[in-house]
């Protein structure tokens, strides 16, 4: 049972579950304003599960390619891994076979487009975001590109393109992902020191972080309401909207003052998280 859980464990569970509910959002959302179109139960439980399968792969290739860097960290020199549980050629058979498996999933079960973007995402995740973690402080937003394409999965699943709205919500947790990740790289900054990993906090210091962090969550709320202008969201939405990214940008302000230390970044993350489980509930429950 110990092989298992750490089996699963190079996967990331809660990741992947992080991103099948925003995927479900962008899913709810396209089958809100496109009622008619073709999503059988079949095709949505296939989504998800190709969606979960490319996450856990990429997941997977991440430990294996960053196993030096994870032995390093007081956060992670406990994953499977470093720390000798299991070798580190299960990681790679256990990233190529969820990733050989996932997107031909997709392509066959789902749609062309949907598979493709898993793939793309599945193939910029594992080989060019995590290898430039250590070169420079451009691997978070080169990272949040396959980080932000849950929800886009989710809107191509239903509609089978590409369009405008689709491509607010893939901006939508492209923006998200930029403060939480930040919120972390604060905290854990000794962590990312000690693993010569760059990241703003550790390159350009604390203020410049917070700076970024009050400068990305104000367009995330701004790029949020784009859905309404759109058509493809109404006031219950526009308001949750709202509601939820005024705490969420005010948290992010407080980051701003001299005394606002690691517990708020702390704080940062955990409301990060809670902001976007609750937009996307309100996405798909009260789309329009």
């Amino acid at each position: 049972m110990s092989m298992l859980r750490d089996v699963v464990a190079l996967t990331k569970p809660r990741i992947t579950l992080l991103v099948i509910i925003t995927m479900l959002g962008g899913m709810g959302l396209a089958h809100r304003v496109e009622p008619l179109a073709d999503l059988s139960l079949s095709k949505a439980l296939f989504a998800l599960l190709g969606t979960a399968l490319v996450v856990s792969g990429a997941s997977a290739f991440n430990m294996y390619l960053e196993r030096d860097t994870d032995a390093l960290m007081v956060r992670t020199r406990l994953r499977p891994l470093p720390a000798g549980r299991l070798p580190a050629r299960t990681a790679l058979i256990v990233g190529s076979a969820l990733g050989f498996a996932s997107v031909p999933l997709l392509l066959w079960q789902v749609n062309l487009t949907t598979g493709l973007i898993a793939g793309l995402a599945l193939v910029a995740y594992s080989f060019v975001y995590t290898p430039l973690k250590r070169r420079t402080t451009w691997a978070l937003p080169i990272g949040a590109v396959p980080g932000a394409v849950p929800p886009l999965l989710g809107w191509t699943t239903v509609t089978g393109r590409i369009d405008i709205a689709g491509l607010v919500l893939f901006a939508i947790l492209f923006l998200w992902q930029l403060p939480h990740s930040l919120a972390i790289a604060t905290f854990r900054s000794d962590d990312y020191r000690r693993a010569g990993t760059k990241v703003i906090p550790v390159e350009h210091g604390d203020r410049v972080t917070r700076v970024h962090i009050v400068i990305e969550s104000i367009l995330l709320v701004g790029v949020s309401v784009l859905l309404v202008p759109l058509g493809v969201a109404g006031a219950f939405y526009l308001v949750s909207a709202l509601l939820l990214g005024g705490v969420f940008v005010a948290f992010a302000i407080a980051g701003l003052r001299q005394a606002a230390g690691h517990r708020w970044a702390r704080g940062l993350f955990a409301a990060s998280i809670v902001y976007l489980v609750l937009l996307m509930a309100a996405l798909s429950v009260g789309g329009m």
